[in-house]
């Protein structure tokens, strides 16, 4: 039997028995006692009573009851509970017109008196437990939704609030979305979320890597292909195209197909059908495309390395992942739950950081993003040793780097013997700018300060004119 995750291990299904004929209702306790924990009630008012005051896994009741309300209704009534019992009708007054009204009500199972107890007690159970299955399967949902919906997307950055509103945005359009942004950003989070908040969710989501396959391998992984196609072709294989029927599929590294698979791949886009390699036979497919590239796709076009009415097809709704040096505001959340995360899994209680690794943290530049700064809260919680990580449990590139940025924002520098705070300063800014080629990202990720931070001091210096 199916264990009951409402009750304590080792405690049966809750059952009440609605039956205004004492008789029966005794008896019916005594069959099915040692299979249920069962409770009985003469009429709507005691049912409800104790429907209200306890949580009742499956209810079992009479069509016709003393009182105003009969069983019709106590049905009806018991489906507004916050945990409503999965509900078995049963009446001497037997009709298909009764049976459906109970269904509609909320009943599963119906029948009829005088009762076959063995099959009731196989009825009940099996309603008890198709209940359970519903439960773990709403649970498995909710799960899912929170693993692959919006909370992975972690980030309180404009930048990250702007792109968790797009995906609320055109999650339920079956419009094709292209995902631009550095390796690491997390451009297959967002195309998880795409389909996990959309009418698609119960469906398949097929990631396809398409850098990683030669250009034939990839034709025949997107499309599929028939028995003999080509050397090797000993089957006929079913395309990811095809796998991803009334759902999702996700073509990561877009801008790296080959001329030839582009072709086709627009066809699929625009007329919904595709043709197996080796066969000339339309196939219709319902399938929501989310594309991704860490390339900007408007130079390849430019250069002629991608086709530019491929292009515009993927680019019908444009989400754009900002870099982590982009969204520094957000590195305190990011670890946060990265090192809960770890923590968890290591089964160590790490409670935070020190300062020095603090700053460390958010001095380095991340040139692997997102990704590059979970793996190292990984490691640092693999190699701390106390209950907060230190510096030295962060990865040495993280270290050199910080050191590398701290050296190159002062080396070389001929400064001035009368040299006060405020000369020391837009001298860093100056040297900072002029090092980076104005690039002012650059320049405030060398100092170690927010672009808004940079801003402000430009003006307060009046460099701009500089």
């Amino acid at each position: 039997m199916t264990a009951n995750p409402a009750l304590p291990e080792g405690s049966l299904p809750v059952l009440l028995v609605v039956e205004d004929e004492k008789n029966t209702r005794e008896g019916l306790r005594r069959w099915l006692e040692g299979k249920f924990d069962v409770y009985l009630a003469a009429d709507a008012d005691a049912a409800l009573n104790v429907l209200e005051s306890q949580r009742v896994d499956v209810l079992l009741t009479d069509l016709k009851l003393s009182g105003a309300v009969d069983g019709m209704e106590l049905l009806a009534r018991s489906r507004d509970l916050p945990h409503p019992p999965v509900a078995v009708m049963m009446t001497a007054y037997g009709s298909t017109d009764i049976a459906v009204e109970a269904m509609k009500r909320g009943a599963t199972d119906y029948l009829t008196k005088p009762l076959n107890l063995d099959e009731l007690e196989i009825i009940l159970l099996k309603a008890w437990r198709s209940s359970q299955v519903e439960q773990e399967n709403r649970q498995l949902r909710q799960e899912l939704d929170r693993k692959y919906g919006l909370d992975r997307l972690i980030g309180s950055s404009p930048a990250m609030v702007r792109v968790a509103e797009l995906v609320q945005q055109v999650a339920s359009s079956p419009a094709t979305v292209l995902i631009e942004g550095e390796s690491g950003t997390g451009k297959e989070l967002v195309a998880q979320a795409l389909h996990q908040l959309s009418g698609r969710k119960n469906n398949p989501f097929v990631v396809v890597h398409c850098a990683a396959l030669s250009p034939q391998l990839l034709e025949s992984e997107l499309f599929g292909h028939e028995k003999g196609a080509f050397t090797g072709a000993h089957t006929r294989r079913i395309g990811r195209f095809e796998q991803a029927s009334h759902g999702t599929i996700f073509l990561d590294e877009i801008g790296e197909i080959d001329p030839s698979t582009q072709v086709k791949l627009l066809r699929v886009l625009g007329e919904r059908t595709l043709q197996r390699v080796g066969s000339n036979q339309d196939l219709k497919v319902d399938v929501r495309v989310v594309a991704a590239t860490n390339r900007n796709l408007k130079e390849r076009v430019a250069a002629g390395q991608f086709r530019d009415d491929l292009y515009f097809r993927l680019k019908v709704v444009q989400i754009h992942m900002p870099p982590l040096r982009e969204r520094r505001q957000d590195i305190p959340l990011l670890t946060a739950s990265f090192l809960k995360e770890f923590s968890r899994a290591a089964h160590k209680r790490i409670t935070g950081f020190s300062p020095d690794a603090l700053d460390a943290l958010h001095k380095y530049s991340w040139p692997g993003n997102v990704r590059e700064l979970r793996t190292a809260i990984e490691s640092a919680v693999t190699l701390a040793r106390g209950d907060r990580i230190a510096a030295r449990d962060l990865p040495d590139d993280v270290l050199a780097g910080v050191e590398d940025l701290t050296a190159r924002s002062a080396a070389g520098m001929n400064l001035p013997q009368d040299l006060n705070l405020e000369r020391m300063e837009r001298l860093f800014l100056q040297e900072a700018l002029r090092r980076s080629g104005d690039n002012r990202t650059e320049a405030a990720l060398a100092l170690g300060i927010s672009r808004r931070t940079l801003h402000r001091k430009i003006k307060t210096y009046q460099l701009e004119s500089e």
